[in-house]
């Protein structure tokens, strides 16, 4: 029951992270960026990685710093997509972070910790507080979305909107990426990004059912990852982002082979 009670707060932060990424997944994979939440994430991590070196007391503000001017960035990927591949000007600005966090922390004497913690996180020792606080922030974010669903839909499904939309969109992200980086890691977080949303588009195509396959295998997988990581003692995070891409994998191959399946009785 002890063990029960421990498990129960990092599997209420998986399910915070679920819900809003998935929902952000739905939208990354429309737009064809998949990789701008791992660019924007990475971006992220160097305002943390400058917070190692110069106290991590200011961990937050040099996060929000980081993240609205990647955010700023990113609204301009539309109209950098005229010059340039849209999937090479992220990849750039990903490499770009990495190496920048890199060559920070290569100054802090326990840099290789931190970078362990910042791809990582340690989400099995999360808080009530901290849960609480990610709550309120995603709550904000979401109810954004929410009185701007019919304008965050044109722009994403229909290519309508203005710069100052496009803005809006990556900073309540950025937003939400920060809370969710410092809780999980870079590597959980893209997961619950990419994977549970690319997962529902297997098996539909409608916005809200790829949503709702995309919540309930993310939450199953992540209930599965932090038992699992719990009983072995090892690192959640891997455990996690491991299980999602085995089953996205296994899922996969049943929707390949049951087409095939299918294609005989259909020609017959």
């Amino acid at each position: 029951m002890e063990a029960l009670s421990f498990l129960l707060w990092p599997f209420l932060a998986c399910l915070l992270l679920i819900f809003i990424h998935a929902y952000f997944g739905i939208h990354i994979l429309e737009r064809g960026i998949i990789f701008v939440d791992l660019a924007l994430a990475q971006f992220i991590g160097v305002g943390i990685a400058l917070s190692f070196l110069f106290g991590e007391e200011q961990s937050l503000l040099f996060s929000l710093v980081f993240a609205f001017i990647g955010s700023f960035i990113l609204a301009l990927s539309k109209k950098a997509s005229r010059y340039v591949n849209i999937e090479a000007f992220i990849g750039v600005l990903y490499i770009f972070s990495f190496s920048a966090a890199i060559l920070i922390l290569d100054k802090s004497p326990h840099g290789l910790e931190e970078f362990k913690t910042i791809m990582n996180g340690n989400i099995i020792w999360v808080t009530p507080k901290e849960i609480f606080s990610t709550f309120l922030v995603y709550g904000a974010v979401g109810a954004l979305h929410f009185f701007l669903r019919k304008q965050f839909y044109a722009l994403t499904f229909e290519g309508k909107g203005n710069f100052i939309l496009e803005l809006l969109f990556f900073a309540s992200f950025a937003v939400v990426l920060v809370k969710s980086v410092h809780m999980a890691g870079i590597l959980q977080v893209f997961s619950f990004l990419v994977v549970p949303a690319l997962i529902g588009r297997l098996f539909f195509r409608e916005p809200n059912k790829v949503l709702m396959t995309g919540w309930l295998v993310g939450a199953l997988i992540s209930m599965a990852g932090i038992f699992l990581s719990f009983k072995l003692d090892i690192p959640t995070a891997p455990v996690i982002v491991a299980g999602l891409a085995l089953m996205f994998f296994t899922l996969l191959i049943v929707k390949i082979v049951s087409r095939k399946a299918e294609a005989p009785r259909v020609a017959s």
